[in-house]
């Protein structure tokens, strides 16, 4: 087992990408803690994942309760192996209809907190660790009216080449998994009932080669490689798990006749 005797943190853990990296690292050795604001679905998760997981209610827009929580974290699992940096929030913010207090909670939830929840893990960090940002296509899709959203994901982007040189003298290694249409939580918002999913699910697939959306699991399996020694000497790197989309747009799938 890839991660055995491990202890990793994932923010966001109780849904989406973040539920499916903790029962990937799970079933590869670790212990794992889980962050979450939503008590329900982190008691679900709780409930789902069964021993080695410790969860813990956080916002990780409030640094105080961050840096109480992560130390409360490190003393009862011991000193952290890997940090995932994985909760986030999406909303569409398009030009002249939008208010700061929407935008700044975009930014202050997938910018600010992602800086602080690193700094919040590192003095529980152990050297030689692995830590993951999660990152977006939007970083580079120019996406009509999601610029908040997109400027955060464009600065995780940057923020993981400066960490990944800051953190080197510690041997911590730090890298990104970059989404692209992930089948999660957040995209329910646009899309409540089950026709609109698939119908949705279909337009999102189809811009991409493989002519499909990623399935969380996907996206854990890139943050597995990263969160183990078969990365040891990668970092500053991302993985970006889109079928093709950012890579190869003219070959996505809406262009092919059949």
């Amino acid at each position: 087992m890839r991660l055995q005797n491990k202890v990793a943190l994932i923010t966001g853990g109780n849904s989406g990408i973040g539920l499916a990296t903790a029962k990937i690292f799970l079933d590869e050795g670790a212990k794992v803690i889980i962050t979450g604001r939503n008590p329900e679905t982190l008691a679900a998760a709780e409930k789902a994942l069964g021993s080695n997981v410790l969860t813990l209610k956080l916002d990780v827009t409030d640094v105080a309760a961050t840096e109480r929580a992560f130390a409360e974290a490190a003393a009862k699992f011991g000193k952290f192996d890997v940090l995932f940096a994985n909760a986030g929030i999406g909303g569409a913010t398009p030009l002249g209809g939008t208010s700061l207090e929407q935008f700044n909670a975009i930014i202050s939830t997938n910018l600010t907190a992602v800086f602080f929840t690193v700094q919040s893990a590192l003095p529980h960090l152990n050297d030689g660790g692995s830590v993951i940002l999660n990152g977006s296509v939007h970083a580079v899709l120019g996406a009509p009216g999601w610029s908040a959203y997109a400027a955060t994901k464009g600065a995780v982007r940057a923020m993981t080449r400066n960490m990944a040189s800051e953190l080197a003298p510690r041997g911590i290694r730090v890298n990104q998994v970059t989404p692209g249409g992930t089948k999660t939580p957040i995209w329910q918002p646009m899309a409540s009932t089950a026709d609109a999913m698939s119908a949705l699910e279909a337009r999102l697939g189809g811009m991409s080669p493989l002519g499909r959306m990623s399935e969380a699991e996907e996206i854990a399996k890139a943050a597995l490689y990263f969160a183990s020694s078969d990365s040891a000497n990668v970092t500053g790197i991302e993985i970006v798990v889109d079928g093709g989309a950012t890579s190869a747009p003219s070959g996505a799938k809406i262009f092919r006749a059949g």
